[in-house]
């Protein structure tokens, strides 16, 4: 067969592309193949289908009938195994083939699973995918106690929703503390209090080597001989770049596949966004990995645009993350903590239960954190994404009564007539942007 578009993974990405194709060119064939055979569902909110808050219909990404209304040939449950760039052609497992004109990669992550003795024992799951929360849902009748190791985003969503469903749940993290790679040490210990109280072990500073029991699990072993028992274990230690196939295809790779500005790969007509790409960070200024959840569907928004012919430039995008878990609501962005660099200052303001700070460098905002109040979050980070100059106003960026009122007359007046910019120069729908801190869980 033959088709115009060809998109490879139908999660944030995918789906972001699809609809600026759509938004261009209403008939061009426009085919989205998919390992997995739901129709595109929020994975963030896979935790809360586990904890029983949420039915499959409850973590949909879109509408069932999204796929006919947009006129996109979908195929679920299909793996590609071959990429001919020259040709421009992919063959799928059965091998049938799929020529193509503009072709996206946005086939995401894969979880990172270290090598255990004792892995591949009844009661071992990974977690980052609907097939692995509904593994997990059906082993629960025969657990009572849960080891997940990794005390990162995916861990400590998956730890809540394990406590929800009745069980004991032990946090094993390799770092000294949980959400480390967001949080600076106040802010962790922050949320690890209240992990604390609702009666979740962490151990931190360890690493799990061995799965314990016969055929099931029945405890681990940590990195110093103790062990601690168990009937299921949770390896939640993150995600790296599903970059084979670009691999096999002979793409430039580094950690991901290397994009441009404008999600384009180094081979014409080819494009990659998401968890899979290297993409650009307005704060560090280099293409990065930032694998969550609000910059994969604007990555693939700005591919779109590009397959059909619409010159857009990605601004860029950094890791963001808002959360709420046990109580605490928490949001991040940027840097979390200075690097140990002359030219950084740091404004932080700490209250009874909250937390807020900014990281300064050049009187730009390169990084944020807020635990408790995350009220005035959009703001910061709408100040630190537009590349804002703050020096004018900057004993005032952690003020109660901060807002617009206190920005210079020139910067309200072109929010005010400017009140929900866009990511980018296209005409980015502002769904995402308006969701990033708001309290849904973005980032994974």
């Amino acid at each position: 067969m033959r088709t115009k578009y060809l998109i490879i993974g139908n999660s944030a990405g995918g789906i972001g592309a699809a609809e600026a194709i759509r938004q261009v060119d209403k008939e061009g064939a426009l085919t989205v193949v998919s390992e997995e055979p739901y129709p595109a569902y929020s994975r963030p909110l896979i935790s809360k289908y586990l904890a029983g808050e949420r039915t499959f219909d409850g973590i949909l990404f879109r509408p069932l009938d999204f796929y006919d209304q947009n006129n996109i040939l979908f195929l679920p449950g299909r793996r590609v195994r071959h990429l001919e760039l020259d040709s421009r052609t992919a063959w799928l497992e059965d091998n049938e083939q799929i020529a193509w004109d503009k072709l996206l990669l946005a086939v995401g992550g894969k979880p990172i699973f270290p090598k255990m003795k004792g892995s591949d024992k009844r009661g071992v799951f990974t977690f980052t995918n609907l097939d692995d929360a509904k593994a997990v849902d059906r082993f629960l009748d025969n657990a009572r106690r849960a080891v997940v190791i990794g005390g990162g985003l995916i861990g400590i969503s998956v730890t809540e929703a394990l406590v929800k469903r009745g069980l004991d749940v032990v946090v094993v993290e390799m770092k000294e503390r949980i959400l480390n790679t967001i949080l600076d040490e106040q802010a962790s210990l922050m949320a690890e209090e209240v992990l604390k109280q609702a009666g979740v072990g962490i151990i931190a500073g360890h690493t799990v080597i061995e799965i314990s029991g016969k055929e099931t699990v029945e405890g681990v072993v940590l990195d110093d001989g103790k062990a601690v028992p168990c009937d299921l274990v949770l390896v939640a230690i993150g995600v790296s770049p599903r970059s084979e196939l670009a691999l096999d295809a002979k793409l430039r790779v580094k950690r991901g596949i290397v994009v441009d500005r404008h999600m384009a790969t180094d081979h014409l007509g080819v494009y990659a966004c998401g968890d899979v790409a290297e993409a650009y960070d307005f704060v560090y200024g280099d293409n990065r990995l930032t694998p969550i959840w609000p910059n994969a569907y604007i990555e693939g928004r700005i591919a779109g645009f590009n397959m059909a012919g619409i010159l857009t430039k990605y601004a860029g995008g950094t890791a963001m993350n808002s959360l709420n878990y046990f109580g605490i609501d928490i949001t991040s962005a940027g840097i979390p903590a200075a690097p140990d660099d002359d030219g950084y200052e740091i404004i932080s303001k700490q209250g009874r239960g909250t937390y807020q700070k900014i990281i300064l460098k050049d009187n730009l905002i390169v990084g944020m954190i807020a635990v408790g109040n995350i009220e005035k979050s959009g703001i910061i980070f709408g100040l630190m994404r537009d590349r804002v100059d703050v020096e004018s106003f900057r004993q005032s960026l952690l003020a109660d009564n901060f807002g617009l009122a206190v920005f210079p007359r020139v910067l309200w007046q072109e929010r005010l007539e400017t009140p929900l910019r866009s990511f980018s120069q296209s005409a980015l729908s502002i769904q995402t942007e308006e969701k990033i801190f708001v309290g849904e869980q973005l980032s994974y």
